[in-house]
């Protein structure tokens, strides 16, 4: 018993040092991954497969884990010098929408996959404007968007990356072109209003010459217009007005004379 005790004196005082080594290592073992999280783990530097989200465990001083946030990133592409094909030097900046597919990739394949994606679309949105021509810069966005995103999207898919979307945001013109364009759009106004203007001119005259040829035909519309002329200008309170009188009826009193003629001829 005397032995017993001696080597049961000598364990217990270890024993807090004993637990509190495990909870230490415990501690030092547990990793916590949100659900838009996912862990590469390396083992003595190798990989050694990647953890889901949740509550998991490595070995301490053997693993390491490399945490990768799944979550669709916005990037500010900042403001690039750009001569166009029609060598035109302007400022073009753009957003790029991209996310992580594969974090074993993103980790293993770059050092860092932030910065290598940002540098690949600089890169690439000064070399694709500059093969365009200003008017399809301004015009055809979409177009340039979409070549933008598939050429960015091919360079970076060794790392895992997806790009989804780019977006240009602005393009800073120089002040002379700025004017330039704006005398341009000024003349295209004022040559849509003057073709607006002629068409209504001749749709006015066509109508004009349709109502003339109506009222010639009958001579009853044309008295029913006497009368709404007349209708007209009653309604304007005016002292004085003006009756039309049809002057073939003038014509037998004005030349007495010559009316045999006129019934002659007329047959």
């Amino acid at each position: 018993m005397s032995a017993f005790e001696a080597f049961g004196g000598e364990m217990f005082p270890a024993l807090p040092i004993v637990i509190g080594v495990v909870l230490v290592l415990l501690w030092a073992s547990a990793n916590v991954l949100n659900e838009y999280e996912r862990g590469v783990v390396f083992r003595f530097g190798r990989y050694n497969g990647t953890k889901d989200r949740g509550l998991r465990f490595i070995i301490p001083a053997v693993d390491r884990m490399v945490k990768v946030s799944l979550r669709e990133i916005v990037m500010d592409v900042p403001p690039q010098e750009v001569i166009t094909r029609d060598n035109v030097s302007l400022k073009v900046n753009a957003v790029i929408y991209f996310r992580v597919l594969h974090p074993e990739k993103a980790v293993i394949s770059v050092e860092n996959y932030l910065f290598g994606t940002s540098q690949m679309a600089q890169t690439t949105l000064r070399s694709t404007c500059g093969q365009a021509e200003l008017d399809e810069l301004l015009s055809a966005r979409e177009h340039i968007n979409r070549k933008l995103a598939e050429v960015i999207d091919q360079q970076t898919e060794p790392w895992g990356v997806k790009v989804r979307a780019v977006e240009l945001k602005q393009i800073d013109l120089p002040e002379e072109m700025r004017r330039a364009m704006a005398k341009q759009a000024e003349a295209e106004r004022e040559k849509r209003s003057k073709m607006i203007h002629a068409e209504g001119e001749y749709q006015a005259a066509q109508r004009l010459q349709d109502a003339s040829h109506i009222l010639s035909q009958e001579p009853a519309a044309l008295q029913l217009r006497y009368l709404q002329t007349l209708t007209e200008i009653a309604t304007e309170k005016n002292s004085t007005i003006l009756f039309p009188f049809p002057m073939d009826l003038l014509r037998p009193f004005l030349s007495p004379a010559g009316g045999g003629k006129g019934s002659g001829s007329e047959r």
